[in-house]
């Protein structure tokens, strides 16, 4: 675990060294619009699929992928109540209406029967977490598999934020704040590796506090000291039922979704990678192996139709060297 620290550590850097320097603006660039579009719809995709596999709407089948959750399971009931509450809600823009909704879904999951105080996991030990701060162990720095582990780490870290930070400015209308919340997030990447735990990532669920209303760094700020306070009441959190997230996760996602209404499905060159990354962000359960597919097939198909020119430089590169991950993957 320490060398995985380190390694997060080493990859933070490098990912700070891209977003604090021309790097970063130039591989933002250097993207298509239709593909950054596509990561944003993928991911709305993404959190439906998550909602409603969170609220039992659907559940692996027998010889399928999915299947309809039965109807006569009461998280299904619950989460479909709840729905129409936070949909309703919603629409009507009544003020603080996820939040409300979160109420109101814990009230329907205890009178379903599957929220209570008792079903509650432990509580935050200082002690424990203090075995992980600042644990980094560089004894692999010189080695092959943690140079290895620093490439794949990054690669997922500055495409996967490039897609984040990019739809969650897209989605408050704000593309110029783009480049501080890029470098904030590199940021937070590096300290992740000295405070013990996995790289942080711009995640699709701040796309709520933005619906509800959230613009600025306060936000974030605002959030950060609550989920930090939260920690010493994880046995009450935890009585809030999954129904009741779930509706929000679906609207959000639902939001998320309208920005396919951007791209240009007459190009096929153009549309089917950005139609790739939005399926296999919720297929493959993971936005950066979506996105480097479509990273891949973009410059593919433009050379095939005789547009390579259309494709820069950067991502020419780019798709190399996500190929390049997909090799050592496959050859461990």
């Amino acid at each position: 675990m320490q060398e995985a620290l380190a390694a997060v550590f080493v990859s933070g850097l490098i990912f700070m060294a891209v977003a604090f320097t021309r790097m970063g603006d130039m591989l933002s660039e250097a993207i298509p619009h239709s593909l950054k579009e596509a990561i944003t719809v993928g991911l709305g995709l993404f959190l439906i699929l998550v909602g409603l596999e969170k609220g039992g709407i659907v559940e692996q089948g027998d010889g399928v992928i999915l299947v309809l959750g039965s109807l006569a399971d009461p998280v299904v009931q619950a989460t479909a109540l709840t729905f129409l509450i936070a949909i309703v809600l919603f629409v009507r823009n009544v003020p603080g209406n996820f939040l409300i909704t979160v109420v109101a879904g814990t009230l329907i999951g205890f009178l379903f029967g599957i929220a209570g105080v008792g079903e509650t996991g432990q509580s935050f030990a200082l002690s424990d977490y203090l075995g992980v701060f600042g644990a980094l162990s560089f004894d692999s720095f010189l080695t092959f598999p943690f140079w290895i582990a620093v490439f794949s780490l990054t690669m997922v870290l500055v495409f996967e934020n490039i897609g984040l930070v990019h739809g969650h400015t897209a989605f408050i209308g704000r593309p110029e704040a783009y480049r501080k919340s890029f470098q904030a997030t590199s940021v937070s990447t590096m300290l992740s590796g000295i405070f013990g735990t996995s790289p942080t990532v711009a995640t699709v669920e701040t796309t709520a506090s933005m619906a509800a209303g959230g613009r600025t760094g306060l936000t974030t700020i605002v959030f950060g000291f609550l989920f930090l306070a939260s920690t010493f009441f994880i046995p009450f959190i935890k009585v809030i039922p999954d129904s009741a997230i779930a509706p929000i996760l679906i609207i959000i996602g639902g939001l998320m979704l309208q920005n396919i209404r951007h791209l240009d499905l007459s190009d096929f060159s153009e549309s089917f990678p950005a139609l790739l990354i939005i399926a296999l962000i919720p297929f493959t359960y993971s936005i950066a192996d979506g996105i480097a597919v479509g990273f891949i097939l973009y410059p593919v198909l433009k050379i095939a139709v005789g547009k390579a020119r259309e494709v820069s430089l950067p991502l020419y590169l780019i798709a190399a060297l996500f190929l390049l991950n997909f090799i050592f993957h496959a050859i461990g």
